[in-house]
Parts: structure tokens; sequence; C-alpha cells
């Protein structure tokens, strides 16, 4: 059977989380210095080490059959992709940011500027959206220094913390787009390779949607039992299991981590006590 191929950034943030995802998945590989090709050992699975702007193409034309790769430059690239999932890091978004001393009432001020960006595509579309006619400079790196040196009048590139915007004297004014971590496939799949996919996505399942739940366990008395499964938002219904101390049952659920105060003031005032909760390391439905 011949093995998947999955490309994956070749170094910085994206790759270190992606190779983190692939392990924690049960995938058994080395790590190398200059490594373009990683083999794993117990999985027909090839890992390729790529810059994150060529995945997409290596994955439409089918040379790689899954990528991980930024939802921006799948934006920007305009290419053939199916989002299989969203992963959950390498959380970031692509921005409009001006020098700090100069006013912005509304995207009306960006007018006839100048606007350097490594993102052309995105930003074009975005200022068409809005009306707004403007001079759009490309640039392959360095956007935030454009302004400093007369280049341009802002600059469209993608933030994490803002520090490096707030470094160069820029500060953002638009939100375009937020982005992360996806993993996409080709389209050009054949039913054997889509049987193995469907394996390592499970796995991948497992690992990421621990991530967005806790375990809770909370001692309740037995004829609140009821009321308090009703606030428990769980996969079927909540363990319910006896305590030594007559009249109290301890029980056992997951909440979503979005919900998760909200629940646990909901389980409180409906007489819940000593609540405990664990994060959960792997979680297979």
């Amino acid at each position: 059977m011949s093995k998947l191929k999955i490309a994956i950034q070749k170094k910085g943030r994206l790759y270190e989380e992606s190779i983190q995802l692939l392990k924690e998945s049960g995938l058994n590989f080395k790590e190398g210095n200059n490594q373009l090709k990683i083999v794993v050992e117990n999985f027909a699975l090839e890992i390729l080490l790529l810059r994150n702007a060529d995945i997409p193409e290596y994955v439409e034309d089918g040379i790689v059959d899954l990528g991980i790769v930024g939802e921006n430059i799948l934006i920007e690239q305009q290419v053939d992709y199916d989002v299989l999932r969203k992963l959950g890091f390498a959380s970031c978004r692509l921005s409009l940011a001006i020098p700090k001393a100069e006013n912005y009432n509304d995207i009306s001020a960006l007018t006839q500027k100048r606007i350097a960006t490594s993102y052309p595509n995105t930003l074009r579309a975005y200022l068409t959206k809005n009306n707004i006619q403007a001079e759009i400079h490309t640039l392959s790196g360095s956007v935030e220094i454009a302004p400093n040196i007369g280049l341009a009048d802002a600059v469209c590139d993608l933030v994490s913390s803002g520090t490096t915007l707030f470094n160069n004297g820029l500060r953002e004014v638009e939100t375009i787009l937020n982005s992360e971590a996806v993993l996409i496939k080709s389209q050009k799949i054949n039913s054997v390779k889509q049987k193995s996919i469907d394996k390592l996505v499970f796995r991948m399942d497992a690992v990421l949607r621990p991530k967005k739940s806790k375990y809770v366990l909370l001692n309740v008395p037995n004829d609140k039992i009821n009321a308090v499964s009703q606030i428990l938002p769980v996969l079927k219904s909540p363990t319910v299991l006896p305590l030594a101390q007559p009249g109290w049952s301890s029980l056992h659920s997951v909440i979503d981590e979005n919900q998760f105060w909200s629940v646990i003031d909901q389980l409180k005032a409906a007489g819940a006590e000593d609540i405990l909760i664990i994060p959960i390391i792997k979680m297979v439905l």
C-alpha cells in the first residue's frame, strides 16, 4: 500500500505545533537537522517539510495528500482544497495598521493611501468590498518597516501579539480576517488512501477534542441529581456513583471549555458541592 504524504511547515511555530499534534496522535518518528522528509515508523505516512506558502499548491496538485497550513495562506492563494479540521493552534489575524500618530476614524481614511502587504489578493478583496481605492505594494517580508522608510502609508500583515507592530510605531485599525492552522486534503485521493486518512483524522480528533473540554466531578444530594443532570452538557448522560455518606452521590461528566464558568455557576446554584475539574488527555468517541 502506498504511503500517505502530509506536508507541514519546515520551521517556526506552525512546525512545532504540527509535530506535537502528530506525535500526540501516536505517530513515532525521529526528527533531524535539515530534513525535508520524515518517515513515520508505525503508520504508513511520510511527513514532508515545506515552505508554508508552497503547501496548498502541493495539496491541490496531489503531490501530497494532506497539509497543515494557516487559513490565511489558503485564502490568499485561492486554491482548490478540502478543509478537514480546524486545529486550534497558530491563531493570528490579518490586520491593517497605520503609524501611531496618524488619525483614523474609519476605513475611508485609507483612500488613495499606499499599503504594503504580503497578502495582496486578500487585501484587494477587502478594499473592494469596502469601496476603497488604494495603492497596494506587494512585499515578501519586513512589511512593518515600510511606513518608516517612506514606502507606504499603512501595512496589512499577520498579527499575533501585536508586539512587532508596536515596536515599529504602528497600531492596528482594521481586522481583515482571523486565522488558525487547518488540516487540508487533496481532491485527488483514492479510496484506499481515504481509509488511511480516516484513521489518522480519528486519532487527531481524539487529541484535539479534549483541548476544548474539561472533566468535572461533583458531589450532589440524591434528591438533586435530576436537576443537576439537566444542567450538565454531557456526551450522553453523567456517570452517577454513590458516596459513603448516605443520601449523596458523585456525578462525573464533561464540560465544554466555552461554557465552563456559566455551567459551574448553575451547578453550584442547583446544589452541587466539592466540584473538581480535571484536564483530559485523550477523548475517543
